[in-house]
């Protein structure tokens, strides 16, 4: 395989962030995919002045807000679209170090086949209760994956490899939004895609905006592991018997 990666950045009204971002990846030297999830008009304003700032920046538009999961979709779909290999997807609010891409690089080059997950390492900017909250989420990927592999099911930072995850959300009905992330990679590690943890420092987040609806997405994200717990159940006897896997 040649190695080929791209950055994939889903944004939706993260105006003041992004240009302090795309300062910091662009000495990197990689090809970026900026996706407008239906941002307000100053956002939007935004990302097209730096897409015309940054030759390696394409800007895909999305007419009206999807969810995170819909627009690295459309991302993905983009990025083989064009040839590339892998993508990093990485949050547009600024909270993930962008230093750290050269890392997930590396990795993704060295284990091409794989998930490189990153795992957050939080500073003291972190709200407690959201750290908190995430290892119930964690707990039921655990239970729904029979394993401990997945030690981060929540971070949105990760190199993916293009071809398999494309043909994965192709074939499988995934969620659109916050529940994308944990279901990915469950899905993923039904179908026997390798995930290798990175560790990577959090802080929260550059612009203080949380686009994170205590309500609507905490029910979905129940929902979401519910529907993946009685699937993995209907499995389980053949998968233990190790006729097949669960997906």
């Amino acid at each position: 395989m040649v190695f080929k990666p791209c950055i994939l950045i889903p944004v939706y009204n993260h105006e003041h962030a992004m240009p302090t971002m795309m300062a910091r990846i662009a000495p990197l030297a990689v090809d970026c995919l900026l996706v407008n999830d239906g941002s307000n008009a100053d956002c939007s304003r935004v990302l097209q002045q730096l897409a015309a700032q940054y030759p390696r920046v394409t800007l895909i538009e999305h007419d009206h807000n999807q969810g995170k999961g819909a627009a690295f979709k459309t991302g993905l779909r983009e990025a083989a679209a064009r040839g590339y290999s892998h993508v990093v997807q990485i949050d547009a609010d600024g909270q993930h170090e962008v230093d750290d891409i050269p890392r997930f690089l590396a990795l993704g080059q060295l284990n091409p086949a794989a998930i490189i997950n990153g795992v957050a390492m939080y500073d003291e900017t972190v709200p407690k209760l959201r750290q908190y909250g995430r290892y119930i989420t964690h707990f039921w990927v655990w239970v729904n994956t029979l394993s401990l592999s997945i030690r981060d099911s929540m971070c949105g930072f990760r190199l993916y490899p293009v071809a398999s995850t494309l043909q994965l959300v192709n074939e499988e009905t995934i969620g659109n939004r916050m529940d994308f992330d944990s279901e990915i990679l469950v899905r993923s590690h039904w179908r026997g895609i390798p995930i290798i943890a990175l560790p990577t420092r959090v802080h929260y987040p550059l612009d203080g905006v949380s686009h994170f609806q205590a309500l609507r997405d905490n029910a979905m994200i129940s929902l979401m592991h519910t529907r993946l717990f009685f699937f993995m159940l209907g499995r389980l006897p053949g998968w233990l018997l190790g006729r097949r896997r669960p997906g």
